[in-house]
């Protein structure tokens, strides 16, 4: 069976669109809270209009330990901690891209941008949900990863 037909799967299929935000306005100490409250490792810091501003991660947090022990605060504001240089994806970034997204980063998580704004967000778990999911139905385990040309066409060049 020839996977050529099938649609390849992008951002939109798989990403998470409820999303905790913080404000870079927060309180440091509160969007840390946040992170562990919803077991979480980062999230999108966003402004009243929902553009993303960076990202808040567990990295930021040990910044946040680091500048607590070693000195002052220069304020417990989340915009003096985050991620500003944050790698962002479209909603229809296929998943070969996501992927490649990944391995050149050190992100674990992705925001999807549409307009400049938020729209949802795709984490290497949910990739990693994806492909096992395409694979597990194929109908020959053997023949698995030819379904993965599911993901993209061939002849396809990654977005990077």
């Amino acid at each position: 069976m020839s996977t050529s037909h099938l649609k390849p799967v992008v951002a939109r299929d798989i990403m998470a669109t409820r999303l905790i935000t913080v404000k870079p306005d927060s309180d440091v100490f509160e969007a840390i809270n946040l992170l562990l409250k919803h077991q979480i490792s980062g999230a999108p810091v966003v402004d009243d209009q929902q553009r993303l501003l960076g990202m808040f991660t567990e990295m930021c947090c040990m910044r946040v330990v680091l500048h607590a022990a070693y000195e002052q605060l220069p304020s417990a504001r989340v915009e003096n901690f985050m991620d500003r240089k944050t790698a962002t994806i479209s909603e229809t970034t296929d998943v070969l891209s996501i992927v490649q997204t990944f391995v050149d980063t050190a992100s674990r998580r992705l925001p999807v941008v549409k307009d400049g704004k938020v729209v949802g967000q795709v984490s290497r778990r949910d990739v990693i949900r994806a492909v096992s999911k395409l694979t597990q139905n194929a109908p020959e385990k053997k023949a698995s990863l030819l379904y993965l040309s599911a993901l993209r066409q061939m002849s396809d060049q990654p977005e990077v």
